[in-house]
């Protein structure tokens, strides 16, 4: 069948004709010979074909064409050929082991074979008869340089450690790559987290947001501010065009008006950059959760007195402010069936447990008993303010006690009912685990909570609105639907347990969010 707009430029081919003065490769032609485009071809994925032609970019599909001139694809030894570019972290170690577990789950074996320090590739060919049907070629550098290898069309999945921003965002619109953050264009592979750390003779402990942003900044320059030993302070921080760097900004520093300080020590690895804080008595550095080794974590903390600590359960949760979710992006065009195959992979159950392995944090959730959430709940009860919020903390308590907390959780920008990118992940994980029937028979609360800026009751009819909003937004991604699937209900408790200070953006991020409880 032809698409649409494949449709609608072959009438135009039709009524103008070819332009001869064009660099023209393949003509296709429809069975009954009634319609004819030529162009040069950009792609064809065993079942797409992707044209060049005077009229721009068209996808024709292959089953109703025949395609003659010297760049046709054969039909019969297709390979499907996808590029992969952008972050290191997630290239050297993750997506290898991804694609090997994938090809043996699919019947396939995996070849790797390196071409430079940089680009390597995968061949994947039939277990039984060794016939060659795929090729992954990664050029693994950093986030930057994968979305302009998109950008570029010489990339066709960018993995990123920090989201989209938007002059990427504007330019893959205009050249026709769609707009990238549709959530069909995205997805969190995995999670990791930034974390501040020293050395392990250094007497510092803990820092606060406001305050571990100054330092980034230089505005901070010794650690007798910190509570530490009169010295100054030795700075480490990724290259700047690490996504890990930019995230930092992004997440970090931007919302502050603040920039990184001039004088930091910069690492090209973030295995050199916990060596060199590790052997760094006064150093100070930004490091990411799956590849701490040596030097120490510090713990954030607040004037409310609230501590958060990098676990891999506080980060799973996006409890801990600076999760820093690991993104794959892919334009508005088809990739092979190969590629689309491998992206549901990383989906899937048997997916995540590669992940876990690799060292990274996965997305399958997670049950957490009330028993377990002390803190918490000594937190909540430690700021209740007034007989109207004990009672409040009364009921909640009495709501949530017979129920388990499931780890997903959705979090939404400032004032709004915006879920961030995690949060999308998390709504589309969250319904494929109902649709397998993993809570069949039980009841799914989605409670929610806000900051504690604002006026309480305008605060609780947020809360509740962003719970409904996470209901509908899993409810929106379920496929099929079944008898024993649980109701999904929901419930607001507004300011009744803060989980950060509110006195910054990502404290307050951090408050605005809608768990998903189980029972």
């Amino acid at each position: 069948m032809w698409l649409l707009r494949a449709a609608v430029f072959a009438a135009l081919f039709a009524i103008a004709g070819p332009d001869p003065a064009d660099a023209q490769d393949v003509t296709l032609r429809a069975q009954d010979g009634a319609v004819e485009i030529t162009g040069t071809l950009l792609g064809f994925d065993g079942e797409f074909y992707r044209v060049d032609t005077r009229y721009g970019e068209i996808t024709v599909d292959g089953g109703g064409v025949t395609c003659t001139g010297p760049g046709c694809p054969s039909l019969t030894d297709f390979v499907a050929e996808m590029t992969v570019s952008g972050s290191a972290t997630i290239g050297r170690v993750l997506m290898p082991a991804l694609i090997e577990s994938f090809a043996l789950l699919t019947g396939l074996t995996a070849t790797r074979s390196a071409l430079d320090d940089t680009q390597f590739y995968y061949d994947l060919a039939s277990r039984q008869s060794g016939q060659r049907v795929g090729r992954f070629t990664f050029l693994v550098t950093n986030t930057d340089e994968g979305f302009a290898d998109l950008l570029a069309d010489e990339a066709d999945i960018v993995m990123a450690l920090r989201e989209i921003r938007r002059s990427e965002q504007d330019r893959a619109i205009e050249i026709g790559l769609g707009d990238l953050l549709d959530p069909n264009r995205n997805r969190v592979l995995a999670l990791d987290a930034l974390i501040p750390v020293v050395a392990e003779s250094n007497p510092v402990t803990s820092i606060s947001l406001a305050d571990l942003a100054r330092a980034i900044a230089g505005e901070i320059t010794n650690w007798s501010d910190l509570g530490g030993p009169d010295a100054a302070i030795s700075l480490h921080l990724r290259d700047e065009s690490s996504g890990l760097y930019e995230h930092l900004q992004d997440k970090l520093l931007t919302p502050l008006g603040l920039t990184p300080a001039t004088e930091a020590n910069h690492h090209a690895s973030n295995e050199a950059l916990d060596a060199a804080v590790s052997a760094d008595p006064f150093g100070l550095g930004i490091a990411n959760f799956a590849e701490i080794a040596r030097a120490r974590p510090l713990a954030l903390t607040g004037p409310c007195g609230f501590v958060s600590t990098g676990t891999r359960r506080s980060i799973k949760t996006e409890d801990y402010p600076l999760v820093a979710p690991m993104f794959l992006y892919v334009p508005a065009r088809r990739l092979p069936k190969l590629g689309r195959d491998f992206l549901a992979y990383t989906r899937s159950a048997p997916a995540q447990i590669v992940i876990r392995r690799a060292g990274f944090i996965d997305q399958a959730p997670e049950e957490i008993g009330i028993a377990m959430q002390g803190d918490r709940l000594a937190n909540a009860i430690a700021v209740a303010d007034g007989t109207a919020a004990l009672a409040g903390l009364k009921r909640m308590v009495a709501t949530l006690s017979p129920l388990r907390r499931l780890t997903p959780s959705f979090r939404f920008e400032a004032g709004g009912i915006r879920m961030d990118a995690q949060s999308r992940s998390n709504a589309r994980q969250l319904a494929q685990a109902l649709e397998t029937g993993q809570y069949d028979g039980r009841r799914l609360v989605f409670v929610g909570f806000s900051d504690g800026q604002g006026d309480p009751l305008e605060n609780m009819a947020i809360a509740q609105r962003r719970a409904e909003v996470a209901r509908d937004a899993v409810a929106a991604e379920l496929q099929s639907a079944h008898r024993a699937m649980p109701a999904l209900e929901t419930e607001a408790f507004g300011e009744a347990m803060p989980m950060a200070c509110d006195d910054s953006v990502l404290g307050r991020h951090v408050n605005r969010r809608v768990e998903i409880w189980v029972d």
